[in-house]
């Protein structure tokens, strides 16, 4: 594929908020260097609603992940996908393709080398989804965010890059955002999150331990749509702030002492940019137990504790995160060992290699 001027990149970042805002990051250091930029999304109204605050074109195509109980589904979905992706990168043909995991990302890499674009994957987990496991033979190069996922990986070209976030996460200081949120500077703040989703067993932990905790902590709860109530009377003793979703996760996450995770390596990331301390509590569902393998690295890095959603009363949970809010010399050094976690330079990394397939006109493959 000959090379032109201003590039065309297509971006599948699609399926929640871990592919979506990594994919954003780099599409905005794409632009900065004249590229144009089309993300590929599911048709989830969450997708919808999140690309459509962006400044870039989106495209939606249908896309279900697999499923043993309803393979026909899968299958339908796959094809109606390709069919879509086929049609539009015919009328618009982009020069690379960036997949950024799950099942949305199975049609545009696949459609996107058989019409020569240079093909690139991204896989945040330190265990790989079932879709990068599959996608990745059609992938020029992969890049990880975690360091154990290069092992699971049969493949010739892969490079730690990190997973990226957006530049707002490291600007500014914590005094200063604690300020924007009206939040006291003389007390801690703790931070709860799920994702975007929200995540039903985390918040159900802190809820129960919230009659034990001693501290005189500020809370911002951020639970998901599904258990706003249940949250909200939780907090009516605590004065917390509770919302089912927060559009500036990088003011929340700067103004924190402590934050309460899930740990998705998006999230993980984002953590790493502000320098959070952070007890995570993997979810025990997670397909192939990467929320676990995620958790691994920051607590062996000295950054996160990792406790069982499962395994601690709320009084026990209370006691730990009192522990770590009163000892301000091991949230210190937590920061610190977050902030070594943090890749500052993933989406210029990514972007600039995307760049150079494209200034060559593509890539050299064996077949």
């Amino acid at each position: 594929m000959a090379a032109t001027a201003q590039p065309h990149v297509a971006i599948a970042c699609g399926g929640s908020g871990g592919h979506f805002f990594p994919g954003v990051a780099v599409a905005r250091e794409l632009a900065k260097a004249n590229a144009r930029v089309t993300l590929i999304v599911s048709e989830k109204s969450i997708d919808q609603r999140a690309a459509a605050q962006t400044e870039f074109t989106f495209t939606q195509i249908p896309a279900v992940g697999f499923s043993l109980r309803s393979p026909l589904k899968f299958l339908f979905s796959l094809k109606a996908a390709t069919s879509s992706v086929r049609s539009f990168f015919q009328a618009e043909p982009p020069q690379a393709v960036l997949a950024m995991g799950g099942f949305t990302s199975f049609a545009p890499i696949r459609v996107g080398r058989q019409l020569g674009a240079a093909t690139f994957l991204h896989e945040s987990n330190a265990i790989p989804g079932r879709a990068n496991r599959l996608i990745a033979r059609w992938a020029d190069e992969i890049f990880v965010g975690l360091d154990p996922a290069r092992a699971k990986f049969s493949h010739a070209c892969i490079t730690q890059t990190g997973t990226p976030v957006r530049e707002d996460f490291r600007l500014g200081t914590g005094e200063e955002a604690r300020n924007d949120m009206d939040m006291a500077n003389d007390r801690p703040l703790v931070v709860v999150t799920g994702g975007s989703q929200g995540a039903r067993g985390l918040n159900r932990l802190v809820t129960a331990s919230l009659p034990h905790i001693k501290s005189n902590a500020q809370w911002l709860h951020l639970c998901g749509p599904h258990d706003l109530d249940e949250v909200r009377a939780a907090h009516q003793h605590t004065g917390g702030a509770v919302h089912d979703f927060f559009d500036n996760m990088p003011f929340a996450l700067r103004a924190a002492d402590l934050v309460l995770s899930r740990a998705g390596a998006s999230s993980l990331a984002e953590l790493a940019a502000a320098n959070c301390p952070a007890i995570l509590v993997p979810l025990p569902s997670a397909a192939d137990d990467h929320q676990r393998a995620n958790a691994r690295v920051a607590v062996e890095s000295g950054a996160a504790l990792a406790v069982e959603q499962d395994a601690l009363s709320g009084e026990a949970f209370a006691a730990q995160v009192d522990e770590l809010l009163a000892d301000a010399g091991q949230l210190k050094k937590m920061s610190a060992a977050m902030a070594a976690l943090d890749h500052p330079q993933a989406a210029q990394q990514i972007a600039g290699k995307i760049l150079r397939a494209c200034e060559k006109g593509g890539v050299d493959r064996a077949v």
